[in-house]
């Protein structure tokens, strides 16, 4: 963050100083909701929690070097203090769910305002924002855009998938006078969810994944959800102002955003119509990406590092981003295929001594993103060097898809037995669980391929007492099942079979 004093915090957030001995005092470090985090010369953001109000931690906080608290009261030490907002009905935002008396709201809207001011500061002295929104892939394009454009100089980018109403403030109030690049997650839950994130964090160019099934339960229709993820290229600023839409041309309800915006606009994909286009795209033996990369300033062939045919168009998007803030095309392909993804349990690759390769996607799962980690699974095991390898897929619960649930857990089951998967394990209680498992079994009049068991630990047990030297295990879910677990059980097994590997009887 740039450095600010309390009275200047206070203007900004329309909040009152408390307890307050210097108001030139200055922030000058990072702005934390978690108390554990803070460091000296930051700024603690009380928030109310499933367990504990973060008010509660606010002398705590300041103890670890925090000048002072945003709170939504006087907590007995130095604070930036806004009044609680009255709450009306519960609130959807994940970061408010235990927000009662409106306090949480408050200091919501006081952390995005004071990142609106950190923001605008910053723009007006060369920083670009650029906003990420699809149903699927942001995280991992919001990685790639990282590494291209970081030959143009400090890059701040949220770690994991801080999109929400929270993590969106919190991340923009990363960059300071050094960042020249601010590359922001947008998620929605609802209509003006992106809007009211654009309004946080202004951006200059916006990127447009694709309109799939996730969040389905709570838009209701594809074309809700395109309505919702739209808000992202209408927030641009004019062509003639800088402002720059990059358009997923593959995916109809993406392309016909082009007219919703007054942005320029860039198409990307395999369509003849893309201005930055691949073809020519291949997969090695762990599933990763060679294609040609053509642009108007020239071809290149291009490999990448990331696991599954899905990141191509990540990466043409990434591009298009690094070639409009002036990033040359050499440079650009460099640094794309230098790229690894660095958020957790997104396509994590690890393979074993034994040659077992585990494959964690276990952060998020919707019907888009499984169908294309299962795609990179068959492809890594029908890829392996010494002939084709067992495929395991080990898959739960994909939540928040609505009355369209059962549907969609069916069709992923049946989806797994047309690409051939050789072992599918499903884990989870739940009317959708089993009509994953059901879907596979109607689909394949599979016997024992498929099969259903009631937990992590479970799958893991099945695992542990199957598997064989060179297969291919794929594990994913939504984040609440908890399916790293299995992954981190798989590759534990090795280090147990490692230690015991020199004793004797």
């Amino acid at each position: 963050m740039i450095p600010m004093t309390l009275a200047r915090i206070a203007e900004v957030v329309g909040g009152r100083l408390s307890e307050v001995p210097d108001p030139d005092a200055e922030v000058t470090a990072t702005v934390e909701f978690d108390s554990r985090k803070v460091t000296a010369g930051g700024l603690f953001v009380a928030l109310p929690g499933a367990r504990v109000d973060g008010h509660a931690h606010a002398a705590a906080a300041v103890a670890s070097g925090a000048v002072a608290v945003l709170a939504a009261r006087p907590v007995g030490v130095p604070a930036v203090v806004v009044d609680p907002v009255p709450v009306a009905e519960p609130s959807r935002a994940m970061a408010l769910e235990h927000d009662r008396d409106g306090s949480g709201a408050a200091v919501l809207a006081a952390l995005g305002a004071l990142a609106r001011a950190v923001v605008d500061e910053l723009t007006a002295t060369g920083l670009t924002v650029v906003g990420v929104t699809g149903s699927a892939g942001k995280t991992s394009t919001k990685d790639l855009l990282a590494a291209v454009l970081a030959p143009l100089g400090p890059v701040v980018a949220p770690p994991g998938s801080f999109n929400n109403e929270l993590g969106h403030p919190w991340t923009a109030l990363r960059a300071d006078a050094a960042t020249r690049s601010l590359v922001l997650e947008m998620s929605a839950r609802g209509r003006g969810d992106i809007a009211a994130l654009a309004a946080v964090a202004p951006p200059r160019i916006g990127v447009v994944l694709n309109v799939g099934t996730a969040h389905l339960g709570e838009f209701g229709s594809r074309d809700a959800i395109a309505i919702a993820k739209g808000e992202l290229v209408e927030a641009l600023p004019t062509a003639d102002a800088g402002g720059v839409a990059v358009l997923n041309a593959d995916d109809p309800l993406v392309a016909a955003m082009a007219s919703r915006t007054r942005a320029r606009v860039v198409a990307v994909g395999r369509s003849s119509a893309a201005q930055i286009r691949a073809s020519d795209v291949t997969l090695d033996a762990a599933a990763r990406a060679r294609f040609t990369l053509h642009t108007p300033v020239g071809s290149r062939p291009v490999a990448l590092s990331v696991h599954g045919e899905h990141q191509v168009g990540n990466a043409l998007a990434a591009v298009a981003v690094a070639l409009e803030r002036g990033v040359d095309l050499d440079t650009a392909v460099a640094a794309l295929g230098a790229a690894e993804s660095v958020s957790a349990r997104r396509m994590e690759v690890r393979e074993r001594a034994d040659g077992i390769t585990v494959v964690n996607d276990s952060y998020n799962a919707n019907p888009d993103s499984m169908r294309a980690g299962l795609k990179a699974l068959v492809s890594m095991a029908k890829s392996g060097r010494d002939g084709e390898r067992r495929s395991w897929a080990v898959l739960g619960e994909m939540a928040e898809l609505g009355p369209e649930a059962v549907v969609e857990h069916d069709a992923i089951g049946r989806f797994a037995v047309r690409l051939d998967v050789s072992r599918l394990i499903v884990v989870g209680t739940g009317r959708t669980a089993r009509a994953m498992h059901q879907g596979a079994v109607m689909e394949g009049s599979w016997g024992e391929e498929s099969m259903l068991v009631p937990d992590a630990a479970a799958a893991a047990a099945v695992l542990e007492s199957e598997l064989a030297p060179g297969d291919v295990v794929f594990v994913k879910a939504s984040q609440a099942v908890g399916l790293w677990q299995v992954a981190d059980a798989v590759l534990a097994l090795e280090s147990r079979v490692d230690a015991g590997a020199g004793d004797t009887q």
